[in-house]
């Protein structure tokens, strides 16, 4: 009997794979910080009865429709909109992803994108290196207070609420706006439900949250930013694709907004020349909400035992539908 054939579009070190090696054929692209060619993937897809994939691999109508054995793919990322999931089900092909196991750790990166932002740490940073600090002023990089502020999470999912706790750590009121209320929540952390208006007009603090959807694409417009308080700063660690980058540079800009921490863009990965990277009040990260090297062990893991639960004809353990 033929080993099935696993196709992953990132190099993952082979220790993740000795558990499979008599199980499975593993066939891997040979690069990791760089996206795996398209004509490269669409041919290993024709084969695969199993795809693991990052973000940056679109499973589209065009790929799936080229797929003859494919059973199952196994997305290392809690989001799937790289994937047509819809379509992948019509074709009976199982799509998991990997939520629980990266949410306190990408609540740690949310937390620190916020204070750094509000304290501008990085701009300090940046300004001793640059031999900038000749002497000491009342006012020197001053920033925002965090402490009893009021912080919005737009999308109290499993890392909402994370950061839920983490803001209860301050002293923070804390309003959240979702698509059905948290009791538990309300109970257990004492945050407020609140409509999105009502969140981002009152809100010191706005977190997004929120998975990109039909709904959420471009949800945060120059609207939206014009409600919020001049003081206000806006941090994402969710998809690019909910904000209007134009719009969030034009406020910025004319400081309709204090300041913004973004560890996600519209289209990744960006270089030193795009707009918001050449205004002073953004702290930009490269889309490392979950990178520890604990969670990221912990998420190629749970993609690697979902896929062997599906070629053993068993139930995935992180199923999308």
């Amino acid at each position: 009997m033929m080993k099935p054939t696993i196709y992953v579009s990132r190099k993952i070190p082979n220790e993740f794979f000795e558990p499979y090696q008599n199980d499975w054929n593993v066939e891997m692209w040979h690069e990791e910080t760089q996206v795996v060619d398209r004509d490269v993937f669409l041919k290993h897809v024709q084969k695969a009865d199993a795809l693991f994939t990052t973000l940056t691999e679109r499973v589209d109508r065009e790929a799936l429709d080229q797929a003859k054995n494919l059973k199952v793919i196994a997305n290392l990322a809690v989001g799937y909109d790289n994937i047509d999931v819809e379509y992948a089900k019509e074709k009976g092909i199982v799509v998991t992803n990997t939520p629980d196991v990266l949410s306190e750790t990408t609540a740690d990166l949310t937390f620190a994108l916020l204070m750094a932002t509000a304290r501008r740490i990085v701009e300090a940073e940046q300004f001793i290196k640059d031999g900038k600090w000749t002497n000491w002023a009342p006012f020197l990089l001053a920033g925002a207070d965090i402490h009893h502020k009021t912080i919005g999470i737009v999308g109290m999912g499993r890392i909402g609420e994370a950061i839920a706790r983490r803001a209860r750590g301050f002293d923070m009121k804390i309003l959240y706006h979702n698509r059905s209320r948290k009791e538990k929540v309300e109970q257990e952390i004492g945050a407020l439900y609140s409509s999105f208006d009502e969140l981002i007009t009152t809100s010191d603090f706005v977190v997004c949250m929120t998975p990109l959807t039909e709904d959420t694409e471009n949800m945060f417009q120059a609207e939206e930013f014009k409600k919020m308080k001049s003081s206000a700063i806006f941090i994402n660690t969710s998809r690019g694709g909910v904000v209007n980058e134009e719009d969030l540079y034009n406020a910025l800009k004319k400081k309709d907004i204090q300041a913004a921490g973004l560890d996600v863009f519209q289209n990744e990965p960006i270089d030193e020349h795009h707009p918001l990277l050449q205004l002073e009040n953004v702290t930009a990260l490269p889309h490392i909400g979950s990178a520890t090297y604990e969670t990221r062990s912990k998420m190629i893991t749970l993609c690697l035992h979902n896929i062997n639960q599906v070629l053993k004809g068993n139930k995935p353990i992180t199923p999308i539908l």
